[in-house]
C-alpha cells in the first residue's frame, strides 16, 4: 500500500543557500541594469531627428491633401443641400398656393351646389342664367380634380426633395467629421516635429532648413537672394495659358506656406498649382491625386513649362514646372514658395492641363 506521508525536506546546506544567494542577486542586477539602460537613452543624433521630422512632414502632407479632398467633397455637399432648401422653399410656396386656390374652388362648389339640379332650375328667375351657372360647375368640377392632382404632384415634389436634402445633411455631417479627424492628424504630426525641431541647436536647425527642398533657410540672406533671383527670372511671354500659370506662380514666390490654404496670401503645394491655372483660365481639382489625372499625362523627358510635377508614392506633392528643371512649389509647413529643382524630391509623374 502506497504510503500518502509527506516526504521529508533536506536542508538546504550553507553552499546551496550561497548559491541560491548570488543567482538572485544577480538577476537583481541584470534587470536593473537593463532598466537604466531603457530609461537612459542616448539622445538622438540629428540626423536621426531631421530624418524623424521628414517623415513627420510628408505625412502631414499627405494628410493635408486627404483634408483638401475631404473638404473640397463637404463644399459640395453644402451648396447642393443649399439647392435642395432653396427648391424645397419654391415648392412648397407652390404647394400652399394650390391649396389655397383648392380650398377657394371648393367653397365655391359647396355654397352653389346647396339644392339639388332640378329645384334650382324650378326656382331660377332666369333659366338661361342658371343653366350658364350649372355649365361654370361642371367646369368648376373639372377644374377641381385638376387642383387635387396639383396639389398631390407638389406634396410628392415637396417630400422627395426634403428626403435629398435630409440624405445631403447626412453627408455633409460624415464629411466634417473627415474633416475634423484629419485635421487633428495633421496638427499632431506638425506639433510633433515642431518639438523635435526645438532639440536641433541652432546650427543643426540652420543646417537642415538649408538641406530642404529649395536649398535656402527661409529668412536668411541666401534666401532673400534666390527669391529675388526667382521673382527675376524670365517666364516664358508667348501669351498661351501657361505662360500665364508660370507667370503666376513666379509671382507667389516667397509667400508662406500654410496647409489647406489656397491664396492669394499663403498656398499648400496643390493650392498654389491650382491657383496658378485658374489664372490662366483653367480649372483644376483641388488636390495631387485628382490633379495628376487632370490633363495629359507626359514623361519627365517631355516637360514643358507650365507642367505640374508630383512627387513621392503616394503622389502627396506637386509643383509648377517653369523649364531647366526647376519648379516653383509650396514646400512644408514653416517654409514659403519658391524656386527648387526637380530631382529635390522622389518623382511621381507629370501632367499637362488641357
Amino acid at each position: 500500500m502506497a504510503s500518502h506521508r509527506k516526504p521529508r525536506q533536506r536542508p538546504l546546506s550553507g553552499g546551496t543557500v550561497r548559491t541560491a544567494a548570488t543567482l538572485a542577486l544577480a538577476g537583481a542586477a541584470t534587470a536593473t541594469a537593463l532598466e537604466g539602460t531603457s530609461q537612459a537613452d542616448p539622445r538622438p543624433t540629428a540626423a536621426q531627428i531631421t530624418s524623424e521630422v521628414d517623415r513627420l512632414y510628408e505625412e502631414a502632407e499627405a494628410a493635408t491633401e486627404r483634408y483638401n479632398g475631404a473638404k473640397e467633397r463637404a463644399d459640395e455637399a453644402e451648396r447642393s443641400l443649399t439647392g435642395l432648401r432653396e427648391e424645397t422653399a419654391r415648392r412648397t410656396e407652390q404647394l400652399n398656393t394650390a391649396r389655397s386656390a383648392l380650398g377657394t374652388l371648393a367653397a365655391s362648389q359647396y355654397r352653389s351646389g346647396s339644392l339639388g339640379t332640378a329645384m334650382q332650375l324650378a326656382l331660377a328667375e332666369d333659366p338661361q342664367e342658371y343653366l350658364a351657372q350649372a355649365a361654370f360647375i361642371s367646369r368648376a368640377g373639372e377644374r377641381n380634380a385638376a387642383g387635387i392632382s396639383t396639389v398631390r404632384r407638389r406634396l410628392d415634389e415637396v417630400g422627395k426633395l426634403r428626403e435629398q436634402a435630409s440624405g445631403r445633411l447626412d453627408e455633409l455631417r460624415a464629411r466634417q467629421d473627415e474633416l475634423a479627424r484629419h485635421k487633428t492628424e495633421i496638427e499632431q504630426k506638425l506639433d510633433t516635429a515642431k518639438r523635435l525641431l526645438a532639440r536641433l541647436t541652432a546650427e543643426e536647425r540652420a543646417a537642415y532648413e538649408a538641406q530642404a527642398p529649395g536649398g535656402t533657410t527661409p529668412g536668411s540672406a541666401a534666401s532673400a537672394t534666390a527669391t529675388r533671383a526667382a521673382t527675376a527670372a524670365p517666364a516664358p511671354a508667348d501669351g498661351s495659358r501657361a505662360a500665364r500659370a508660370v507667370a503666376f506662380a513666379y509671382g507667389a514666390i516667397g509667400k508662406p506656406y500654410v496647409w489647406g490654404a489656397t491664396g492669394p496670401g499663403s498656398y499648400d503645394c496643390s493650392g498654389l498649382t491650382q491657383a496658378a491655372w485658374r489664372a490662366a483660365g483653367v480649372g483644376l481639382p483641388r488636390t495631387t491625386y485628382t490633379q495628376i489625372n487632370a490633363g495629359r499625362r507626359v514623361s519627365r523627358d517631355q516637360l514643358a513649362p507650365g507642367d505640374l510635377v508630383f512627387f513621392y508614392s503616394g503622389v502627396t506633392h506637386v509643383g509648377l514646372y517653369v523649364g531647366n528643371g526647376q519648379m516653383v512649389h509650396a514646400p512644408r509647413p514653416g517654409s514659403t514658395v519658391r524656386l527648387a529643382p526637380i530631382d529635390s524630391m522622389p518623382w511621381a509623374g507629370a501632367s499637362r492641363p488641357a
